[in-house]
């Protein structure tokens, strides 16, 4: 897990990365409630060709206005089922978002037939691509927001240069949305950007919640909460992937020591030195919690044996090392001992790991510290 940027760099990588595992977490959820309010409105859809053969229009109005009033209850209860099946299908919020944007096109279309001015000038109608844009911040993806932000704009200038294109010289006008301008339709596809804009803010807000509470203040590591959240996604990849696992539970020697004799300040030096030098450890798709005061857990992707001899070399060369002094600048000797744990012979889940590895931790201690522990006594 990485510090958050705050660069612009950083707000564009965020954007544009894959969500964190908390955030995708929260956008099933957010996807499942945005299921929800579009199955309510689909309901209130089927008032509207009531409204229409009241209201005069013609049969074939009111006939087409039912059937995509049913189509669209159809599709709710479709995209509701499959929401309710959650992460099962990462395509879904591209497959919905885009699926209401099209909608709301397709709508533009229909009364287009009818009036050009309509399709051009309808407040009402148009607003559902507002409503879809703003809709995707509570899926807490930014790649999505950005997306259906642009395909809303690509669509809507598609149908508004065909219809201004279409009419020749003269403008769309009708007699109850007025007259169509490219002023007018400009401004919208601004507002669209707009919108878009918004709802990436918004996601990337929450993104940076997410990495706060998440993160040790200290080290900049990520803590508990963000191990006992992130940790079951890992053991299913690994699970699914066939590939080994190997919790390990690390915890300074002496720390107390360190404490006395050096000070609070030295102490938290040596905290985030062995932090970077754990950190330098780390190979791809592995990770670093901080989960006490100088407790921490790695996950690497290796087997128990391999994860053993790269903590221990880490353990010998440390010796060597001076991370810390005490008052009066002489080095300080520090010292890990550490339980390994291997999934899933170990542990199916991260409770049980935890509780071998700690195990084995304080066997480590027992037999002296300085200590890495990969088997039971």
């Amino acid at each position: 897990m990485r510090a958050p940027q705050r660069t612009r760099q950083g707000v564009v990588a965020t954007l544009f990365g894959r969500a964190d595992e908390v955030m995708l977490e929260l956008g099933a959820g957010g996807e499942l409630m945005v299921a929800r309010v579009r199955a309510a409105l689909s309901l209130l859809i089927l008032l509207l060709p009531l409204i229409a053969a009241s209201g005069g229009h013609g049969t074939r109005t009111v006939v087409v206005g039912l059937a995509l009033a049913v189509f669209a209850n159809l599709m709710a209860q479709v995209w509701l089922a499959l929401a309710r099946r959650q992460r099962r299908h990462p395509w879904l919020p591209y497959a919905t978002a885009s699926y209401d944007i099209s909608m709301t096109t397709l709508v533009l279309v229909l009364l287009a037939t009818r009036e050009p001015a309509a399709a051009l000038n309808s407040v009402v109608v148009w607003n559902f691509y507002m409503l879809a844009i703003a809709l995707t911040a509570l899926r807490n993806d930014g790649r999505l927001a950005l997306y259906v932000g642009g395909l809303a704009v690509v669509q809507y200038a598609v149908l508004a240069i065909a219809l201004m294109a279409g009419t020749g010289e003269a403008r769309p006008a009708s007699l109850g949305y007025g007259v169509a301008s490219v002023a007018g339709q400009v401004e919208r596809l601004l507002l669209l950007a707009m919108m878009t804009v918004v709802a990436c803010a918004v996601v990337y807000r929450m993104q940076r919640l997410v990495d706060l509470s998440g993160r040790d203040g200290l080290t900049g590591l990520p803590n508990r909460a963000w191990l006992l959240q992130h940790a079951p996604r890992q053991l299913a990849d690994s699970r699914r992937e066939g590939r080994s696992l190997t919790l390990g539970l690390l915890d300074l020697d002496g720390f107390r020591r360190i404490n006395a004799d050096a000070g609070p300040r030295a102490g938290d030096r040596a905290i985030r030195g062995i932090a970077l030098r754990l950190q330098t450890m780390l190979e791809d798709d592995e990770s670093l919690s901080r989960i006490g005061g100088q407790e921490f857990v790695l996950l690497l992707r290796c087997p128990a044996g391999s994860a053993w001899e790269r903590l221990d070399r880490l353990r010998r060369d440390m010796c060597n090392e001076s991370l810390v002094v005490d008052r009066d600048g002489r080095p300080l000797p520090l010292s890990f001992s550490a339980g390994l744990a291997a999934f899933p012979p170990d542990g199916g889940d991260v409770s049980a790991l935890l509780g071998v590895a700690d195990r084995r931790l304080q066997q480590a201690k027992r037999a002296g510290r300085n200590r890495v522990e990969a088997r039971d006594a």
